[in-house]
C-alpha cells in the first residue's frame, strides 16, 4: 500500500434546481391560477472520519467530486427533489485546507467528526410564489444557483501522544518494537522506516498511549537532503518529542553532535514544535564496553540539554520500562491539567494549530524549490527524480 498523506482534491456542491411557470388546466375551470412549484435544493459535500483508512492514496487518483443537483419544480406545486448529499472519508487525523485562501477549514481529529466543505445550491421558485392579488397570473420564476465550488487540500498528520525523532539507523524502530506490539522493519542500514508507524503502549490496564516512529532526520533535512521534513509534520500533534541518540554510531560520529544536528533541523522547520518538551533517550547501551559506559554517559548528559534523559538498549528492553512509566505519568498530568484548565487545554491546541501553520510553510516552500529545480534541469534537457511517493506499508499495531 502506498502511504500518501498529502492530496489535493475540487468538490462542487450540486446545483439547486429551477422554479416552474405552470398554471392549472382542469376541465370545468378555465380559469386555473398557477401552480408551478419549486426546485429541489442542491447536495451538499461533507468529509467524515472513517476507522477503516489510514492513507488518502483514493484521492490521488480522483481529484473531482461533485453531489447530486436538485430536480426542477413541477405543475401542481409538485416540489423538485433534494439532491444527495456527497460524504467523502478520510482517515482520523485529516486537516482540510482550502487552497485559494488558505483557510483551515476543520480538523477531522475524532471519529464522529463531520464536516461540510461545499453548501449546495439553493432551489429556484414557481410562479405559484409570485402571485397576488394584483398579479394573479404571474410568468416569472427563478432558477437555482450553482453549487459552492472549492480546491481543497488534504494533509493527513498521524494522531499520536509521543514522537520519536533522531538519525537514521539511532534505533526508533527498536524502540518501537520494545515499547508496542508495532513491527516496524529493522536492519543494519540507514532509512529502514520510509513512513510513519503507530504503536499503542499499553502500561495498564486502562492506562496506554499512542507513540509515532517517523523517518529518520540527517543534517541538511531542512533543506531537502534524505528524506527531507515530508514526515515531520507527523509531529505536530505530539504533545512529548523522544529524541532517540546512537551513543556507538557506526560512523564513529560524536553522538552529542549528531543531538545537536537533529534539534538545528527542528528549529529550521518549525520554532514552535522545536520548543516541545524533548526527552533524550540514549540507546544501544549494549555496544559500548563496560568499562566506557560511566564515563561517556556522564559526557553526554553534560553535553546533550534535556530535562529527563535515559539510558537504554532497546534491542534487549534494557530500561525501556522506565520510558514506559514515566512517559505515562507525564502525559496523565497533562492530560488532567487540560481538563481542569480550559485555558491550558486552548494554549495547547494554539500551540499544534501554530506547529501546523509552520510545517505548511516550510514545506511549500521546499515544494516550491523542487518545481524551481525541476524546471530548470528541464531547460537544460537533464533528467529530474520526480517520485514523491513511497510504495510502503503503514502499521497501526496496538499491544
Amino acid at each position: 500500500m502506498k502511504f500518501v498523506d498529502e492530496a489535493a482534491i475540487t468538490v462542487e456542491a450540486g446545483r439547486g434546481g429551477n422554479g416552474v411557470v405552470s398554471f392549472r388546466r382542469e376541465k370545468y375551470i378555465p380559469k386555473g391560477g398557477p401552480d408551478g412549484g419549486d426546485g429541489g435544493d442542491g447536495g451538499s459535500v461533507f468529509i467524515k472520519a472513517s476507522e477503516d483508512l489510514n492513507t488518502l492514496i483514493d484521492y490521488r487518483y480522483t481529484r473531482r467530486y461533485k453531489a447530486e443537483s436538485g430536480q426542477g419544480g413541477q405543475g401542481r406545486n409538485c416540489t423538485g427533489r433534494k439532491g444527495d448529499d456527497l460524504y467523502l472519508e478520510v482517515p482520523v487525523g485529516t486537516t482540510i485546507i482550502d487552497v485559494d485562501t488558505d483557510e483551515v477549514l476543520g480538523d477531522i481529529s475524532t471519529v464522529d467528526t463531520v464536516l461540510k466543505v461545499a453548501q449546495g445550491g439553493f432551489h429556484g421558485l414557481g410562479n405559484t410564489r409570485f402571485k397576488s392579488s394584483v398579479n394573479r397570473a404571474p410568468r416569472q420564476c427563478t432558477p437555482g444557483s450553482d453549487g459552492e465550488v472549492r480546491n481543497l487540500k488534504l494533509e493527513l498528520k498521524v494522531l499520536a501522544d509521543v514522537g520519536l525523532l533522531g538519525l537514521p539507523n539511532a534505533g526508533k524502530s527498536s524502540l518501537i518494537r520494545a515499547i508496542s506490539a508495532a513491527k516496524p522493519k529493522v536492519a543494519g542500514y540507514p532509512f529502514t522506516t520510509m513512513v510513519p508507524n503507530l504503536g499503542v503502549v499499553r502500561v495498564e490496564k486502562h492506562r496506554s498511549f499512542v507513540v509515532a516512529d517517523i523517518p529518520g532526520l540527517i543534517e541538511g533535512a531542512s533543506e531537502g537532503a534524505g528524506l527531507g521534513v515530508r514526515f515531520l509534520k507527523h509531529l505536530t500533534r505530539n504533545r512529548l518529542l523522544l529524541h532517540v541518540v546512537d551513543v556507538a554510531p557506526f560512523d564513529a560520529t560524536d553522538p552529542a553532535e549528531n543531538a545537536a544536528a537533529i534539534v538545528r533541523e527542528l528549529q529550521a522547520f518549525s520554532p514552535t514544535l522545536a520548543g516541545l518538551d524533548r526527552w533524550v533517550v540514549l540507546n544501544k547501551l549494549d555496544l559500548v564496553p563496560e568499562d566506557d559506559r560511566e564515563e561517556l554517559i556522564a559526557r553526554l548528559k553534560a553535553e546533550i540539554p534535556s530535562e529527563k534523559v535515559f539510558v537504554i538498549s532497546a534491542i534487549n528492553g534494557e530500561g525501556v520500562d522506565d520510558i514506559k512509566y514515566s512517559v505515562m505519568e507525564y502525559l496523565e498530568e497533562r492530560w488532567q491539567a487540560e481538563e481542569d484548565d480550559p485555558e491550558l487545554a486552548q494554549a495547547e491546541l494554539d500551540k499544534q494549530t501554530a506547529m501546523q501553520a509552520e510545517a505548511r510553510e516550510r514545506i511549500e516552500e521546499l515544494a516550491e524549490r523542487r518545481r524551481a529545480a525541476r524546471k530548470a534541469a528541464k531547460e537544460a534537457g537533464e533528467d529530474f527524480d520526480d517520485d514523491d511517493d513511497f510504495d510502503v506499508e503503514v502499521e497501526y499495531v496496538r499491544d
